[in-house]
């Protein structure tokens, strides 16, 4: 994530990739190292969850018990994370990356729309099918209803893909400090969600942690189909 947002703010400067090798040498190498990761952790929560790894048993009933436990005492952390799941919940954001996908046409920026239209409306479509995969029961201790299973988080994969298209397309149109302001808001909202849906007890950590990584593999994945110039190529309008 912090790899692709530097290359995306270095070609906002107008800066080619082959005049920058250096300084996207480190930025790059991010991206990758976080691509490797997300590859890693995702197959490893899912065949841990499958072979029952104790260790992994631990670690998510360790955070559910705490998170179901000040939900039990305090009723107002559970309504403010049931606040956070719906404010910051693909649901809404699905329809903010359509009304950017709209104005990416406008702009005549049509892979950058195709970007877009991946990761906000059809990123869904990723969650049902890797839900259907894994078929995980949700946690007996769930503080909120939620419908289908459990693996991976819906809310953690779709809202980092949602997040991370949104960036690409608004980045190069932003100014330095208002850019810092949004890839803050963005990681906080991203991290926000994966813990709201713990403390509510309607994911395993475990399924956050998948959720997170497919979510930034898929966003890659929307990036090297449609190859969005910004991107890419270091130019600041997009075809």
């Amino acid at each position: 994530m912090i790899g692709h947002l530097a290359i995306v703010w270095n070609a906002r400067r107008g800066i080619g990739l082959g005049m920058t090798r250096r300084r996207l040498s480190r930025p790059v190498l991010l991206a990758v190292v976080f691509a490797v990761a997300a590859i890693v952790v995702y197959p490893a929560m899912w065949v841990g969850y499958r072979q029952q790894w104790s260790w992994l048993y631990d670690f998510d009933w360790s955070l559910l018990n705490a998170g179901h436990a000040i939900g039990i005492k305090h009723p107002v952390a559970l309504r403010f994370w049931d606040g956070v799941s719906v404010v910051l919940g693909p649901a809404l954001w699905r329809w903010i990356g359509v009304v950017a996908m709209v104005a990416a046409l406008v702009q005549r920026k049509v892979r950058a729309a195709l970007v877009l239209f991946a990761c906000a409306p059809l990123s869904g479509l990723v969650t049902t099918a890797a839900k259907d995969l894994a078929n995980r029961p949700r946690p007996s201790t769930m503080l909120a209803s939620a419908p289908s299973a459990s693996f991976p988080s819906g809310h953690a994969l779709e809202t980092t893909a949602i997040f991370l298209a949104l960036l690409s397309f608004l980045l190069p149109t932003l100014s330095r400090s208002t850019r810092r302001v949004a890839i803050v808001v963005s990681a906080l909202s991203v991290l926000l969600v994966g813990i709201a849906r713990v403390a509510l007890n309607v994911h395993y950590p475990s399924d956050v942690l998948a959720g997170w990584s497919l979510g930034y593999l898929y966003f890659l994945l929307c990036l090297l189909v449609f190859r969005p110039p910004q991107v890419f190529a270091g130019h600041g309008a997009v075809t």
